[in-house]
C-alpha cells in the first residue's frame, strides 16, 4: 500500500513505522492517524514480524504535536470526533500483540508524547524533547496524555507537566520513567534494531502473551490481574514454544522457537 504521510519498512522480523512529515515537524492529522491505523493491521497480519519500531522522519522531531492548524477550526463535536480517532488510534498500537519500540529523536510534544507513550518500551535520543503543551493552547492532551502519563510517571508528575505546559530534556524524561534509556542521536536507531533483535529471538508467542496480561493487569484489581497472569501461563502451556524452550534449557541448547 502507499502511503504519503508514513514510511512502513519490513527487514525480515522487524517492521520500521516512521511518521513522514517533515515539514511539519511530522505533526499527526486525521489523515496521518488513518495511515498509521492501516500500517498496524497490516503489521498484525504478518506473522513474520515480530517487533516493530515508531520513529520520525528526520532529525528534527519524533512528532512536535497533533497539527494545530487542522484542530483550531473545530467546532466541539469535531474536536471530540478527532480525539477520540487519535486515542483509538493509539489503543491499537497499545493492544498490537506485538512489542512496539518507540525510538524517538528530538520533538516529541503533544500527540508526539502520547504516541510514544503508547509504544511499549522508549527509547530516546539525546537531543529528545517531551512535555504535554496543549494547556496553553486552550485545550487538553486528547490522544490519551492524560491517562497513559500518570500511569508511567505517577500523578503529582503528570499533572505538573501538563497543568504548567513545561518541556523536559531526555536526561529528565529518563530520570522520572518516561523513558527507558537515552542515547547520543547517530546510535539511537542501532540501539533500537538490537533491541528488537534480543526481543525477536525470544519466544514471540510468550512475549505477545506477556504484554497481554501487564497490559489489562494494570487496568484491574490485583486478584483479577494474577487470574490474567494464569490464563496467559497457561496459554504458553498449550504451544510448541514452550515445550521447545523448556526442552532446550533442560538440553544445554539454544532454543528454536517457530511461533506456535
Amino acid at each position: 500500500m502507499a502511503y504519503e504521510n508514513i514510511i512502513l519498512e519490513k527487514e525480515d522480523y522487524l517492521a520500521i513505522l516512521s511518521i513522514n512529515r517533515p515539514r511539519a515537524l511530522n505533526a499527526l492529522n486525521k489523515d496521518t492517524l488513518s495511515e498509521i491505523r492501516d500500517a498496524i493491521e497490516d503489521i498484525a497480519a504478518d506473522n513474520t514480524i515480530k517487533v516493530v519500531i515508531v520513529t520520525g522522519a528526520g532529525d528534527k522531531a519524533f512528532v512536535a504535536g497533533a497539527d494545530i492548524a487542522y484542530m483550531q477550526p473545530l467546532s466541539a463535536v469535531e474536536g471530540r470526533e478527532f480525539s477520540d480517532y487519535g486515542e483509538k488510534t493509539m489503543r491499537m498500537i497499545e493492544l498490537l500483540e506485538k512489542p512496539v519500540i518507540a525510538a524517538i529523536k528530538g520533538f516529541a510534544l503533544g500527540g508526539g508524547c502520547e504516541l510514544a507513550m503508547a509504544c511499549d518500551i522508549r527509547l530516546a535520543a539525546d537531543n529528545a524533547v517531551f512535555g504535554q503543551p496543549e494547556v496553553g493552547l486552550g485545550v487538553i492532551p486528547g490522544f490519551g496524555g492524560t491517562q497513559r502519563l500518570p500511569r508511567l510517571v505517577g500523578e503529582g508528575r503528570a499533572k505538573e507537566l501538563t497543568f504548567l505546559a513545561n518541556n523536559i530534556n531526555a536526561d529528565e524524561a529518563y530520570r522520572i520513567g518516561l523513558v527507558n534509556h537515552v542515547y547520543p542521536a547517530d546510535e539511537l536507531m542501532a540501539a533500537a534494531k538490537k533491541m528488537a533483535a534480543k526481543i525477536a529471538s525470544k519466544g514471540n508467542l510468550a512475549v505477545g502473551f506477556a504484554k497481554f496480561a501487564i497490559g489489562k493487569g494494570l487496568q484491574a484489581d490485583l486478584d483479577t490481574a494474577m487470574s490474567i497472569e494464569s490464563d496467559m501461563f497457561g496459554m504458553c502451556s498449550s504451544t510448541f514454544d514452550q515445550k521447545e524452550g523448556m526442552g532446550a534449557f533442560l538440553e544445554k541448547r539454544k532454543p528454536l522457537f517457530q511461533g506456535k
